[in-house]
């Protein structure tokens, strides 16, 4: 019911508009508001405690649900003439934050149907944020869990103040915060108001989508490109970080946070490779190279997915590394998607032990990131979820290419959807407009899949989950 309301900006906007998609609006209001509260009228007087089973289970449906309701405007927009599938595919896509579209000539939709979208992904950010930092954590299961390792971070106990509604109420702030200053430093660059807020509203949430076709590139401002580049790479960090940096007026713990310091490492690699071979093979003039190129670098390490040029066409191996980059993704407790930086450091710091044991067979080398010990448990879960996940890529991959998709662009698609990333390579490298609805649906699953870090979801469809 109160997912309805998000509904509302979009319906004042075409009522102002006066465009056509006034009732679309209404009638996905409605939808929802009634759908709520028949969910919701036969339980108003519970008050039972909720078990791990329950957290799991409404984790699991917070995207699957809404991101199904959401599609109810777009599916009845007269302007989109989507089908249920394509506009599920791109509801849940712009609630896990993706940035996948199925959309094409955006510069001449309603300014109410992409507020809406634009939406979708603003508020995906702040529930992936605060699920991320105060539920998953309860669970035992999601990347701050990996803090209990007793390596510095935001906080031992993975709370950022005693109640999770206060913890919810702070990763608020500090998301609201750097949403006003992204859309301030986009309008005083050069959007207008409309599309400084919406693009504000995506580049915090890691999100991707854009009010335009040519995306970013339609603004032709370097300025806007740097802004969009500082600020991605901002809500790429753990928030708890950002909310601690806030409260005590102090950057020493960005400094002292092993996981901030080995994704600015990995994202500095990804900025100099790709600039370097931007140069090399004269794609674009000295300037451009710099500009689009550590641009393209941070939207694609973030898992963002917002593009200036057609990427695809970069030569040699560019392309597909970029799109390698985003399985390393962002920080826990961040906006962005893929592996988590915290667990690639664990596997990378587990390898490099391993090696040193192999030297020397006998000797207790325990495995440390920060000066501080990882636990056994915790290295095991990593590895766990990381074997979990490449098995997840591959059948997923598989099916795709049984459906029809070449192994480039299916390969892409899985890794843009699993990754929460967007944008692909091959035949999905401008949209996904071209595949076929049941492939749509498959590719809306692995969003879910990835925005809940496997587990959460997959553990939905084990016999023993359900058992009494």
């Amino acid at each position: 019911m109160l997912f309805s309301t998000a509904m509302l900006p979009s319906l004042a906007l075409a009522w102002l508009d006066q465009d056509n998609t006034i009732t679309a609006f209404i009638d996905g209001f409605l939808i929802t508001l009634l759908g709520g509260f028949l969910l919701w009228a036969p339980c108003a007087g519970a008050h039972s405690e909720l078990r791990i089973r329950d957290g799991f289970f409404v984790t699991s449906l917070f995207w699957l649900v809404l991101g199904t309701f959401g599609a109810a405007p777009l599916w009845l927009a007269p302007d989109l003439g989507l089908t249920l599938p394509a506009a599920i595919f791109e509801s849940i896509s712009g609630l896990t934050t993706t940035g996948a579209t199925v959309l094409v000539g955006l510069d001449e939709l309603p300014r109410s149907l992409l507020l809406y979208r634009q939406l979708l992904q603003w508020l995906g950010g702040i529930g992936i944020i605060v699920v991320a930092m105060a539920i998953l954590p309860m669970l035992g299961v999601g990347g701050m869990a990996l803090y209990r390792a007793e390596t510095p971070g935001p906080s031992k106990d993975n709370k950022l103040t005693p109640r999770i509604s206060g913890t919810a109420l702070a990763l608020f702030y500090v998301y609201i915060t750097l949403t006003l200053a992204c859309a301030l430093a986009y309008y005083l660059a050069g959007m207008n108001s409309f599309d400084a807020i919406g693009h504000a509203f995506s580049t915090v949430a890691i999100g991707g989508f854009s009010t335009h076709d040519a995306s970013m590139g339609y603004f032709n401002n370097d300025s806007i490109l740097w802004i969009s580049s500082l600020f991605m790479g901002i809500a790429a960090i753990n928030f708890g970080l950002h909310f601690f940096a806030w409260k005590h007026k102090s950057l020493k713990g960005y400094a002292s946070d092993p996981e901030t310091g080995f994704f600015l490492l990995c994202l500095t690699a990804s900025i100099v490779v790709t600039c370097l071979i931007l140069l090399a093979t004269k794609t674009l003039d000295p300037q451009e190279s710099v500009v689009h190129g550590v641009f393209q670098a941070v939207s694609m390490a973030t898992t963002t997915g917002f593009t200036t040029t057609d990427f695809s066409s970069w030569p040699t191996f560019l392309p597909m590394m970029l799109i390698l980059f985003s399985f390393i993704g962002g920080c826990v407790g961040s906006t962005g998607g893929g592996l988590k930086v915290m667990r690639v450091l664990l596997i990378v710091k587990q390898g490099l032990r391993e090696m040193r044991q192999l030297i020397h067979p006998q000797a207790i080398i325990p495995l440390r990131v920060g000066g501080r010990r990882v636990d056994a448990a915790i290295v095991s879960a990593v590895w766990s979820f990381f074997a979990v996940y490449v098995i997840a890529f591959l059948m997923i991959l598989l099916l795709l290419m049984a459906m029809g998709l070449d192994f480039l662009s299916a390969f892409s698609a899985v890794a843009a959807s699993l990754n929460n990333l967007g944008p692909g390579l091959g035949d999905v490298s401008a949209n996904y407009s071209t595949v076929s609805d049941h492939t749509k649906l498959v590719l809306a699953f692995t969003m879910l899949l990835g925005r809940l870090e496997v587990f959460t979801l997959l553990v939905l469809f084990t016999p023993m989950f359900w058992r009494r």
